[in-house]
């Protein structure tokens, strides 16, 4: 049975040309960059040219690229490494509810530290207001956090918005890209971003490698100790197959930027209009516009998202109910959560994530698969065909397109606050 990987916001298979400018760095030119050698010579060169290539796609300078072993690090360093190189002027952070536990946890993780963090609310679709960010800005604030776009529910926020916010404030501002990178385009400079985190593997590129890139001017304090590599910003040898794998898969990614956000909206709005006509009590959840082109996240009401993914994994289907970082938890998705769902949507959730190499066949495999699945998992519920208790007392009223999201079906019927 051919597998429908629909998965592509957790990982993504790496492209084949990626792989062929790998190669050489685990055979021919397996040198240490560190090394004096004409190999190491050779490795360092290829480390050099990848670093001055992603700097150039990603609006930055060469200088200013840190590689780490992917998102999680790249996080957890700026958020740690600004913050304490920070501390004697503040110990306050801002960030928003819905962003990924690397964020998350870091700003947790220093709070036995004296720290204070703001988790800034979103509405019903998942945007922050810059406004709020305004208001929360203190005069001991050494750091906001934001991410470009969500790896749950797809939503794009106003990062341009908020950074004249934290320009006008003196208020360095992080931005986890790494949900964004290689489908949206990213200009540091121009969008007024002082640190940014990528991950290789969520555009064709190989796993354990990504960067976090800093401005010259930002206060920072590297998290590993030991050489003098990346400048004295990240210690260890570095991953030379793996930075040229990461050069080369965003180079491809946005060299073709355009044509694969045509080919899978066009897949993601086809799949969404089809599902709501099919499920009954379904809504897609983020917002209407304003998300990446890949992205079809909903909410099923009165139905478990594990048993779901349960359902489509036996068909041959690939598909996350939310982060992969969390997929072994059984709490509902905090990003969805986030959104004011009630508690018998917010459980019910599913996020399809299309990519290049998925076609209508695959949409095709899904609506075949999906709507009988949930009406079979309702059938075994105290629910009716919508979810909705059979003893309730009266019935919901329809409220047509949901929201939080393109377009509902029986939807809790949130005011949206997104601005248009």
């Amino acid at each position: 049975m051919r597998t429908v990987y629909l998965d592509h916001a957790a990982t993504t298979p790496i492209h084949p040309d990626v792989v062929a400018a790998m190669a050489p760095f685990w055979y021919d030119v397996a040198g240490n960059p560190s090394s004096i050698h004409e190999t190491g010579r050779a490795a360092r060169n290829a480390v050099d040219a990848s670093r001055d290539a992603i700097a150039a796609i990603l609006g930055a300078s060469a200088s200013e690229v840190v590689f780490t072993s992917g998102g999680t690090e790249s996080d957890n360093a700026a958020i740690k490494g600004v913050a304490l190189a920070s501390m004697h002027r503040g110990r306050h952070l801002v960030t928003t509810a819905i962003e990924h536990h690397a964020v998350l946890h870091a700003c947790a993780w220093l709070e036995p530290l004296g720290f204070e963090t703001t988790y800034l609310p979103v509405d019903s679709c998942g945007l922050v207001d810059p406004d709020d960010v305004r208001r929360a800005i203190r005069p001991d604030t050494i750091l906001v956090s934001v991410m470009l776009a969500n790896n749950e529910v797809g939503t794009i926020q106003p990062v341009a918005d908020i950074a004249a916010v934290t320009r006008e404030a003196g208020v360095p501002f992080h931005v986890d890209a790494v949900q964004a990178a290689g489908t949206l385009p990213i200009d540091m400079r121009r969008l007024g971003i002082d640190l940014i985190s990528i991950s290789a593997h969520k555009f064709h590129g190989p796993k354990g490698i990504g960067a976090l890139v800093i401005r010259d001017a930002i206060p920072w304090r590297p998290m590993q100790s030991g050489g003098s590599q990346e400048r004295n910003r990240r210690a260890g040898t570095e991953n030379v197959p793996g930075i040229v794998g990461m050069a080369a898969a965003l180079r491809l990614a946005d060299s073709r930027r355009d044509a694969t956000n045509a080919h899978v909206a066009t897949l993601r709005d086809a799949t969404v209009a089809r599902l709501l006509n099919a499920i009954p009590g379904a809504q897609v959840t983020g917002h209407p516009r304003e998300r990446l082109p890949n992205n079809a996240s909903f909410a099923f009401r009165g139905v478990e998202g594990e048993s779901i993914l349960l359902s489509l994994d036996m068909a041959g289907i690939a598909a996350s109910s939310g982060s992969a970082c969390t997929s072994g938890s059984t709490e509902p998705s905090h990003v969805v959560a986030a959104l004011g769902l009630p508690d018998d949507w917010v459980r019910g959730t599913l996020r399809l994530t299309f990519g290049r190499a998925n076609d209508h066949d695959d949409v095709e495999a899904v609506v075949r698969v999906l709507p009988p699945a949930i009406a079979r998992l309702r059938a075994l519920s105290p629910r009716g065909a919508d979810g909705t208790p059979r003893d309730a007392l009266a019935p919901q009223s329809r409220v047509g397109k949901g929201a939080g999201g393109i377009g509902g079906n029986e939807a809790p019927g949130q005011a949206s606050t997104a601005r248009a």
